[in-house]
């Protein structure tokens, strides 16, 4: 193929860089696939566009809106990631390791888009947990709640997962209303590019949500300001050098550090050969040194065994590697590639050398390779390299160094409690697993090692064949870890979302903070209501309009019929004796289930009309016991609505039942779908 040269897109232009650029290699004979620089881009340009264009673009949309931009371009993704695949090959990722990539970049924009619709609401801020009371009489009260900063996501990407790593980035980012620089490694960049290419030939996102950098990020960071995120993937020195910046330092610029992880894999001592569990031990420490030629963050480094087991792993796992087909990864039965590149295999065969300190090779030579029709020098090929700690007890290597690419090392235990002291050595990292039939060993393991590690896979024959195995990050659970890993949560379901955001503490008077936040907030005084709210659409509901139920008295009759119609005959609401003494009742008393429904029946507007269904309640308490003979009556109050498409909306209802002496009964948000004027 004729030699690419990568483009720059920024300020709205694809930009080519001046003069000549370094070239890039294919992995897999070392012939020149790209041409690369950055030189002439001006940064500081870069970040304005982006803070002047599309950061106002973005915050104007609500969180159900960026979602759909983001399933948008997960869409114009998959319709052309052929292209991706054809260019990822020249990074050494053989099919299986591309689809892991693309496939599993552009899922992850898919999960953002539906958490997105889901669990956010369609609004352009976020309200963090309950109202705080901050007085005596209520008249001043606090909440919290998430606002989109100002400023730019800054996404610098590492080599191994050119596509992946800048959409599991770019999602979250997007969700909370940041525009988006993507600068990834240079080594993989022109896989990078083309996916950039085909999201802005899209034309879905608005003008400045997205810019990407080919080449080095220049004085970029000498531009940035405490209304930015810098999200860095990349190795321990790198992301040391970057978090020390002046600036970074100076601005108190939010840095999140996805980076070197000595990852372990732990076999309980219940896993003899002959079982279950020990087959899919092997199998997975094998996959995990082989998928993606090693180069991956969550990859397996240390392997955490009992002693009187180690030679049968030792044996299991390098029979295992020695069947893996190496070799060109566009030759459909090849299952391990290339590295990335020479630099690269130099870089490892370093590591192994200096892991060799402390241990010695059982499997693989990380020095020679011969490949029936490749030239293996001229291409980043390396052998799987099983190593052993000659003294698990001693060795200091396996836990401060890591060879980057299909090396992992035996580290035999005497016992559980110095099993899981190896996997503290780590010093922290993205993900570890344990491989057992016992859930004692497994909860031991979890509270012993839990607080050095990001995630932890629990794997048994139960699970095993859905599990996504140990090395596969999930959009929906924390991709980070302690320590050596950085300390950020790249992942992490809306939680990722929440870390781009400003937390904000609100302070102010009940009916303030009602028309700050959209929500009612307990204490406002009720604005008009000019008909049973039930009655009005959906445009012309407003927090804090309120519904006055009368009263209905609560009989004896009423609580033992509804006891034998639904079967719910529990003592306390059908046994005088039995209840005396009682620490909660002062006799009988009614179903909470009763309140629910007499409570319905109360404030419920029967005559169709916007209310088209109801789907259920949150926060259901019930606080004080109704007996015989007490009367209830309801609240109901607009607390906050949320727009779900042009015929309807969602409604949040605070609902309160009241005994007739005033006391609370039972608090619980209603939850229905309400219809637009014209709709009704």
């Amino acid at each position: 193929m004729s030699l690419i040269r990568l483009h720059s897109f920024a300020e709205g232009h694809w930009f080519s860089g001046d003069g000549a650029g370094q070239i890039l290699a294919s992995a897999i004979d070392g012939a020149p696939v790209a041409e690369i620089t950055a030189k002439g881009l001006d940064y500081a340009a870069m970040l304005r566009f982006a803070r002047q264009k599309g950061g106002p673009a973005l915050r104007r949309l609500t969180f159900h809106e960026r979602a759909s931009l983001l399933k948008a371009v997960a869409q114009a993704l998959t319709a052309r990631k052929e292209e991706l695949y054809a260019l990822s090959a020249l990074t050494g990722a053989t099919r299986a390791d591309s689809w892991i990539d693309i496939d599993g970049g552009i899922g992850t924009l898919f999960v953002y888009a539906s958490k997105g619709k889901r669990e956010l609401p369609n609004e352009t801020f976020l309200i963090d947990g309950a109202v705080e009371g901050l007085s005596k009489t209520g008249t001043f009260v606090g909440q919290h709640i998430y606002v989109p900063r100002e400023g730019v996501a800054l996404q610098i990407n590492a080599y191994n997962f050119p596509v992946w790593g800048m959409l599991e980035k770019l999602g979250p980012s997007m969700l909370a209303g940041l525009p988006v620089i993507a600068k990834p490694a240079s080594a993989t960049a022109w896989l990078a590019e083309k996916a950039a290419r085909i999201i802005l030939e899209s034309g879905v996102l608005p003008e400045g949500a997205f810019q990407f950098i080919a080449g080095s990020t220049g004085d970029l960071f000498e531009h940035l300001t405490s209304q930015d995120h810098v999200a860095f993937t990349g190795s321990l020195a790198t992301s040391i050098a970057l978090q020390a910046h002046p600036v970074i330092l100076k601005n108190a610029v939010p840095f999140t550090a996805e980076r070197d992880s000595l990852n372990c894999s732990i076999l309980g001592p219940d896993a003899v050969p002959g079982t279950p569990e020990f087959d899919l031990f092997v199998k997975e420490v094998a996959k995990e040194i082989g998928v993606k030629a090693g180069q991956k963050c969550t990859a397996i480094r240390r392997i955490i065994v009992p002693e009187a087991l180690s030679e049968a792993v030792a044996s299991a796992i390098s029979k295992r590697l020695a069947s893996l087909a190496i070799g060109d990864p566009r030759v459909e039965t090849t299952r391990m590639g290339p590295l990335a590149s020479l630099a690269q295999r130099d870089d490892v065969r370093s590591q192994i050398a200096r892991l060799r300190q402390d241990c010695e090779i059982l499997h693989g030579d990380p020095d020679r390779l011969e490949i029936a029709g490749l030239d293996t020098e001229k291409g980043a090929f390396l052998s799987p390299v099983l190593l052993a700690a000659r003294d698990a007890k001693t060795a200091e290597r396996p836990h401060d160094t890591e060879a980057f690419g299909p090396v992992a090392t035996l580290l035999p235990y005497r016992d559980l409690a110095d099993a899981i002291d190896l996997a503290r050595k780590g010093d922290g990292s993205l993900a570890g697993s344990l491989v057992t039939a016992d859930a004692r060993i497994a909860r031991e393991v979890v509270f012993g090692a839990g607080a050095f590690h990001g995630r932890l896979l629990v794997l048994n024959a139960e699970c095993a064949a859905e599990s996504t195995g140990h090395g596969s990050p999930m959009p929906h659970l924390v991709h980070g870890g302690p320590g050596r890993a950085g300390g950020g949560e790249e992942l992490g379901g809306i939680r990722a979302v929440h870390h781009q955001m400003q937390r904000v503490a609100v302070q102010g008077s009940p009916a303030f903070l009602t028309a700050i936040t959209k929500s009612y907030v307990k204490g406002t005084p009720e604005p008009e209501t000019p008909a049973h709210p039930f009655r009005l659409p959906f445009e012309d509901l407003v927090p804090g309009q309120s519904f006055h139920s009368p009263e209905r008295e609560i009989s004896l009759e009423d609580i033992e019929h509804f006891a034998h119609f639904t079967g719910d005959t529990f003592y306390a609401h059908m046994d005088e004796e039995a209840v005396k003494g009682h620490p909660f009742f002062p006799g009988r008393v009614a179903h909470g289930y009763l309140l629910l429904s007499f409570a319905a029946g109360l404030f419920v507007e029967p005559k169709r009309g916007p209310v088209l269904a109801n789907y259920g309640l949150d926060n259901l308490r019930f606080l004080k016991p109704v007996s015989p003979g007490e009367a209830i009556r309801v609240r109901l109050t607009v607390k906050s609505k949320s727009p779900r498409n042009a015929a309807y909306g969602e409604v949040r209802w605070d609902v309160e039942i009241r005994t007739g002496s005033g006391e609370t009964a039972a608090t619980y948000e209603l939850l229905t779908m309400n219809a637009y004027r014209e709709a009704s």
